[in-house]
């Protein structure tokens, strides 16, 4: 039954004989070009706007539910990521890319227009929905164009991008806020989206199941009902008060039952929007497993570690910005040396495995040292750990990609990108969960002017609340430097039992 369930095998075949014509296999640079710009548009967006949010507070104000602007972008983004993995099985990449980057623009354009913070998170989730899809699909492309061997490789070169982009995004953002105003950020997406637009119309066109289909409507809802509600209660437990326990608990719970339907449906639906024939297979639930713990470790550095400079060592911004430059370096190189090493080898699993051990000795180090180091000796650190994370998602994908099939390398790419962006909620919830509570354990008064550094406006009125919140809070941030390390800990444990290890 599981076989009458896989769609046909496609024999992989140099880009441009899948197009129609024989050339030559293909190369970095007929490859990247229209992968990197919408991959980079996706990482590039929510950094952006976050650096915006005090603009658009005074411009339409609404600032007890600003941070809707940015759940709104993460929900739809996780919602979409596995629709597009199963549409690119049946229809194909090029097709869906072109869908999702016109989603993506539409969105990003009217958000432009918004006169109102409910128009402007309605056309931010319209914007989601595109976005969902460029990283999946990007991820997809390279698996169904580059041989395993190869994979690991561009996949360096692709997390290099995402950690550019992802780094400019803030200096793009506050540049263009300040200069222009905060519309200004989501016009900067209509041009790179056209282009984007452009390049993918001049790729290759590959061949595509011809098999019938049905979309796994049932699945697609039951899904939006446990990840919606597990992610706004995820959001909302970032408060930390008791005034909000009884929504979070009722928002699990209905997340918990519709994830058990989701379970029962994917079982007996034909054409499964998760495929359980393969997301049931160890080394492929291990690996998704892993980019979770990654995500969650990264995202809350990146959370935690300004804040630490900001108000431990009295970083300013400009200097903040200067610390983080250490770490993208770091994964970037991490990401390119550990592809290469790949590609060479043909080993796998034991880059993250090494790699996440040694970011965990480093974590640890910097958590019981944290108040000593000096700006050198932290820089050093920062690099190093950047540079132990990056040999992770690269091996993620190639992993999963080579496990699930040529079939299912839309939906293997999706698995991922939903297991880092679970990971990355639940491990800034917990991580900011243990620096208020060490906060309220060392000194009841400053846990609550504390938090108000992760209130919408708290970018620019932390200033002023950082007096009342000093008494613990190096202990604070070594507890929330332990709790990123036990992230590292469990993925390192993970990477460890991961059964298949070579390609």
């Amino acid at each position: 039954m599981q076989d009458s369930l896989q769609q046909p095998t496609v024999k992989p075949l140099p880009i441009d004989a899948e197009a129609g014509n024989s050339g030559p296999p293909p190369t970095l640079f007929t490859i990247l070009p229209y992968i990197m710009l919408p991959m980079g548009m996706a990482a590039i967006d929510s950094t952006m706007v976050s650096t915006a949010l005090p603009a658009i507070i005074g411009s339409i104000g609404g600032v007890t539910h600003i941070s809707w602007i940015v759940v709104a972008g993460l929900v739809s983004g996780v919602i979409a990521a596995p629709v597009y993995g199963q549409l690119r099985d049946v229809f194909g990449s090029r097709r869906m890319m072109l869908i999702a980057l016109s989603i993506f623009m539409a969105g990003a354009l009217l958000s432009a227009l918004s006169t109102s913070l409910v128009m402007l998170v309605v056309c931010r989730c319209l914007q989601g929905l595109g976005g969902g899809g460029l990283m999946t699909l990007s991820q997809a492309i390279i698996g169904e164009t580059i041989p395993p061997l190869e994979r690991a490789k561009y996949q360096g070169y692709l997390a290099a991008v995402m950690v550019t982009a992802t780094s400019a995004g803030p200096v793009i953002g506050g540049t263009l806020t300040a200069y222009f105003g905060w519309r200004s950020i989501f016009l900067f997406n209509v041009p790179m989206a056209l282009a984007a637009m452009y390049l993918t119309l001049s790729a290759p066109v590959r061949p595509v199941s011809k098999q019938t289909w049905t979309f796994d409507y049932a699945g697609l809802v039951l899904f939006v009902a446990f990840i919606a509600p597990f992610l706004l209660a995820l959001d909302s437990a970032r408060s930390l008060t008791t005034s909000v326990v009884a929504s979070e608990t009722a928002l699990f719970a209905f997340a918990g039952m519709a994830l058990m339907g989701l379970i029962w449906q994917e079982r007996r639906a034909f054409f499964p929007l998760f495929p359980i024939r393969f997301l049931s297979q160890r080394t492929i639930w291990m690996s998704d497993a892993l980019a979770a713990c990654h995500g969650a470790a990264l995202v809350s550095m990146f959370t935690m570690l300004p804040l630490y400079l900001h108000v431990v060592r009295g970083s300013s911004a400009s200097a903040m910005g200067l610390y983080l430059v250490p770490i993208m370096l770091g994964i970037g190189t991490g990401s390119m040396l550990t592809g290469r090493m790949v590609s060479r080898t043909g080993q796998t699993a034991i880059f993250p495995s090494v790699g996440l051990t040694i970011a965990t000795v480093l974590l640890l180090n910097q958590a019981l040292h944290i108040g000593q180091w000096s700006q050198a000796a932290l820089t050093i650190s920062l690099l190093l750990c950047g540079a132990s994370m990056g040999t992770v998602m690269g091996v993620v994908q190639v992993t999963v990609q080579s496990a699930a099939g040529r079939s299912a390398l839309g939906s293997a790419a999706a698995s991922v990108q939903i297991s880092r962006s679970v990971g990355a909620a639940i491990g800034t919830t917990l991580t900011s969960g243990v620096l208020f509570a060490a906060l309220r354990f060392a000194d009841p008064a400053a846990a609550p002017a504390f938090a108000a550094l992760f209130s919408a406006d708290g970018v620019s009125t932390g200033q002023f609340l950082l007096p009342a919140a000093t008494a613990g809070i190096s202990s604070a941030f070594q507890a929330a430097f332990v709790t990123i390390a036990g992230f590292t800990a469990i993925g390192a444990t993970i990477a460890w039992l991961i059964p298949k290890r070579k390609l």
